[in-house]
């Protein structure tokens, strides 16, 4: 007998057993029981999310020969049953639409549909990938779509609706399935596991399930790879020695010599991970998930549920986020995904990975503009207050009322005393008027300075580094 994948083999058979869209599957079991199912449906989503197996799932239920109606629970065990697992069911047809994507497939299916179904209650077309029909098939299907025969229900799969007309997309009830997260893959692999009696690692369970990305079809993908590698227990060292994934001790190591600043470790660890065979490419995608980990970490602390870690590597994650600030991991994960670019038409991808590295390890030794402008200049940079001090006023002593006598005196004074600053202030204007006025000082830059400063190797340095040019030069 020949081998079944695992994809295939633990396929889900009813609506309890699809793995994380359980939203999807209560309104179609709900729309079963109160006889509201709809002649169309549009499936989306990314692959292997269950589409295709929520749709087989909705043929079955509704074809079930074991009950005398549509039920929310197939028997799995009639003809019918059978036959649609196998995709050999005639009255539930599979199609595909990138190789039946032409009109005259389309006018064939319409010419068919108005025959009942051989033995079952409804006459069921199951097209995947439909987003691959022409403009032309779309416009065929419209009319038979917009007023169906009664026995006829249309199951739409795609993973790209925006291809899909809206023309047709109005007139069916879609659906859009998640991505499933990683715990969830997790359990089932697991499971998986535990049925074919296959020994494992706890450890080797969460990264096989990130590198899913969120497809239950590519996580069983990946498992049925490292089974035939034939090794047991299966170990986390697998992943790196048969699925190409990174090693994340060598990984962890490379991030700490950056947190520590050591230009000559960081190279090394750059080496040490090249030579195991990785590309530049995917040594950034490492950089950039690990990082990642360690800016949540940082902000939310290594508990924290956003983390899809190991025990082991939550305690990691913890220790090298203390080396540096959320705003240091937010700049290398944007400058490390702009260099990714660059990289794929790159001849010397090697020679800017490092150079990138380098640049984070040696952050300190780079200045910004200010600072480099103000040591060019000569001064220190003048610290920033971040609260001003209100300057104290001390009270004047409290006076007592003057006497009669003193009044006189003081009014005496206050005309002798009003009299000399009118003769002063005549004495200072005519000499103003006599001597010539300073001219004022002029704060612009020379032009040779501004020359110095633009062509000084540091100021270029900084200005290529922060992608910035200079507007303009002032000196205060």
């Amino acid at each position: 007998m020949s081998y079944t994948v695992l994809a295939r083999k633990y396929r889900s058979q009813t609506f309890d057993d699809v793995i994380g869209q359980d939203p999807i599957a209560q309104t179609l079991k709900n729309a079963i029981k109160t006889d509201r199912v709809a002649h169309a449906y549009l499936f989306t989503g990314t692959r292997g999310v269950g589409k295709t197996t929520m749709a087989r799932i909705l043929a079955k239920s509704l074809n079930c020969l074991a009950a005398d109606s549509p039920t929310t629970e197939p028997c799995c065990k009639c003809d019918s049953c059978v036959a649609v697992n196998l995709g050999d069911d005639i009255d539930v047809i599979e199609i595909d639409g990138a190789s039946n994507n032409r009109v005259d497939e389309i006018r064939e299916l319409r010419e068919n549909a108005i025959y009942r179904p051989a033995r079952a209650r409804f006459k069921i077309y199951i097209i995947d990938e439909v987003h691959m029909l022409t403009v032309s098939a779309f416009n065929a299907l419209l009319k038979t779509l917009e007023e169906p025969p009664s026995h006829i229900k249309f199951i739409f799969a795609t993973t790209e609706p925006n291809k899909v007309i809206p023309t047709i997309q109005s007139r069916c009830q879609r659906f859009d399935f998640n991505n499933i997260s990683p715990n969830l893959i997790a359990g089932q692999l697991k499971s998986v596991l535990k049925q074919e009696k296959i020994k494992f690692e706890d450890d080797l369970i969460l990264p096989l399930a990130k590198m899913a990305n969120g497809s239950m079809r590519d996580g069983l993908s990946l498992l049925d790879r490292l089974i035939s590698a034939g090794v047991e227990p299966l170990t986390a060292e697998l992943l790196e020695q048969y699925l190409g994934c990174p090693n994340s001790e060598k990984v962890y190591q490379l991030i700490s010599e950056i947190g520590d600043s050591n230009a000559a470790g960081t190279l090394a660890a750059v080496q040490d991970l090249i030579s195991t065979g990785l590309g530049e490419i995917q040594l950034v995608d490492a950089l950039i998930d690990y990082m990642r980990d360690l800016m949540v970490a940082k902000s939310a602390g290594p508990d924290s549920k956003l983390l899809i870690l190991t025990a082991e590597q939550r305690k990691r994650a913890g220790e090298l986020a203390e080396k540096f600030d959320t705003a240091a991991l937010v700049y290398s994960i944007t400058a490390l995904e702009k260099l990714r670019w660059s990289i794929k038409n790159s001849d010397t991808p090697r020679a800017l990975l490092e150079a990138l590295l380098l640049r984070f390890a040696l952050s300190e030794h780079f200045l910004n503009v200010d600072e480099l402008l103000s040591q060019l200049q000569g001064n220190s940079p003048t610290p920033i207050k971040k609260k001003q001090t209100p300057a104290s006023v001390s009270p004047e002593p409290s006076r007592s009322e003057p006497t009669p006598s003193e009044s006189r005196v003081s009014s005496d004074e206050r005309q002798a005393s009003s009299v000399e600053n009118r003769e002063s202030r005549i004495e200072n204007q005519e000499s103003s008027i006599k001597q010539p006025q300073p001219p004022v000082k002029e704060f612009k830059t020379s032009s040779r300075r501004k020359n110095e400063i633009v062509n000084d190797p540091a100021v270029k340095t900084v200005i290529i580094g922060l992608d910035a040019t200079i507007t303009g030069i002032e000196e205060v």
